[in-house]
């Protein structure tokens, strides 16, 4: 086991790994930038250094400066947490290189699952439901309308290294796909330094459902269910729950089989998630592998009785894990509310600035995962996520109504945040019903344009 780990990201997910750590007898070292001097995470961590400036390419997207605060504080694991360098097959065959081990998959299976071509031919030769379209890097537009007339559309261009919704866009005819096709080349360029493109089927409205994979490096792999990640703006979660609604006993395993099947075909070690469109009818399609604890872990953990953060650890550390398949059982229902620092009825813009009055909600059934208090200053530099609320009950709807009192009592002013749209959201018939799919958030947003 680890004597000491490096946090090798910020915010509430790092608080979270160090709570872990210390609960493991793990001594924690932080990281952090200039604007997050006074952040929960470096008060909470044993040692604390500072790698950078404010914006995250100066500080916590600093290879050098973080392997170099990782050699002075003499640690043998870093956590690159989710975002940042978390995905980064580069930063972890450094970390190997330097002797320490990064708390994550193998750089071969973070690089291949990284690109979303090449992970598609992978799932394709392992008999798993992939959408249809290009197999191939789309190169000019004559490609994308060969791809695009065979499979028909409505058709989505995706960013072969892409993430977080980030150079996607729909297309309903060949005039958009041509716009489309040079837009998401530059963005994917800009974002994430691969103008590559692919071209594939357009699934409408279907339900986003991921499964949890938790896998050690003696070639244990099991999953621990699903996750709903369906109400999301621009591809991006707002909402996370488990189990789905949509997905009974006998779906649940054979998805679950198959996201099995797609991280040993992966040769994936650690935690991860396989994540699939699933369709009216019950066909599900696979579309991405996440090789990183997710932002809605802490779900699964409600419903699994897991620690998700320790059990990456341990496999990080060469253990076996402790349960086998047969051994999970999923009991109760948990909802997670993504609390972003963002105004939604000014187009979700960013709203940075100091929070003066913070009151978290708290009770039976009632999970905060946050790195901010009353006096914080929200830094205009890095992702929104303020907070995770998560709520548990028995069922479905126990959970919910736990939600709707805690979104109720809590405040954070004077910075706009999206807890107003969770409230809308809780109280909408038609979500209560779970009778929703990805499109759910425009549509309510425009009924309530509509109305006003």
């Amino acid at each position: 086991m680890f004597s000491k780990i490096l946090i090798a990201n910020r915010g509430e997910i790092a608080v979270r790994v160090i709570r872990a750590c210390k609960e493991m007898g793990i001594r924690t070292v932080a990281v952090y930038s200039e604007a997050d001097r006074n952040s929960l995470h470096v008060r909470l961590a044993d040692e604390a250094i500072c790698v950078g400036g404010p914006k995250a390419e100066q500080s916590y997207l600093n290879i050098p400066a973080i392997v170099s605060a990782a050699e002075i504080a003499d640690v043998d694991g870093i956590h690159p947490g989710y975002g940042f360098l978390s995905q980064n097959a580069h930063f972890a065959e450094i970390c190997e290189s330097c002797n320490i081990t990064f708390i994550g998959p193998s750089a071969q299976s973070i690089r291949l699952m990284g690109d979303k071509i090449a992970a598609k031919d992978l799932m394709r030769k392992a008999g798993i439901p992939i959408v249809p379209g290009s197999m191939a890097a789309i190169r000019n537009k004559e490609d994308a309308l060969k791809v695009a007339r065979r499979i028909q559309y409505p058709v989505i261009v995706k960013a072969a290294a892409g993430g977080g919704g980030r150079g996607m866009r729909v297309c309903h005819n060949d005039v958009r796909l041509i716009s489309a096709l040079m837009t998401c080349q530059t963005e994917a360029q800009a974002s994430f330094g691969n103008s590559d493109v692919f071209v594939e089927k357009y699934v409408q409205q279907p339900r986003h459902i991921e499964f949890q994979i938790l896998a050690d490096k003696a070639g244990h792999t099991i999953h621990l269910g699903e996750r709903d990640c369906t109400v999301q703006r621009r591809h991006q979660k707002l909402i996370e729950e488990s189990p789905s609604p949509a997905v009974d006993p006998k779906l649940r395993r054979k998805m679950g089989e198959i996201a099995v099947r797609a991280a040993k075909a992966a040769g994936y070690f650690s935690v991860g998630t396989v994540e699939f469109l699933l369709d009216k009818d019950g066909s599900f399609f696979f579309i991405e592998m996440n090789t990183r604890i997710q932002v809605e872990h802490p779900v699964t953990e409600m419903v699994t009785g897991l620690d998700l953060i320790k059990e990456q650890i341990r496999v990080a550390s060469g253990e076996e894990l402790p349960v086998r398949q047969d051994d999970v059982k999923l009991n109760g229902w948990a909802i997670e509310c993504r609390v972003n620092a963002e105004d939604p009825s000014n187009g979700f813009s960013p709203s940075p600035g100091r929070i003066s009055i913070y009151q978290q909600p708290g009770g039976r059934g009632v999970r905060v995962d946050t790195h901010v208090s009353a006096g914080y200053d929200v830094p205009p530099y890095y992702d929104s996520l303020l907070a995770k609320l998560i709520t548990y009950g028995e069922t479905r709807m126990d959970a919910i109504r736990i939600m709707q009192r805690a979104l109720e009592e809590y405040l954070i002013e004077p910075i706009r945040t999206t807890i107003p749209l969770h409230r809308q959201i809780f109280s909408d018939p038609i979500f209560i019903r779970g009778h929703i799919a990805t499109d759910y958030i425009d549509r309510l947003l425009q009924s309530q344009g509509e109305s006003e």
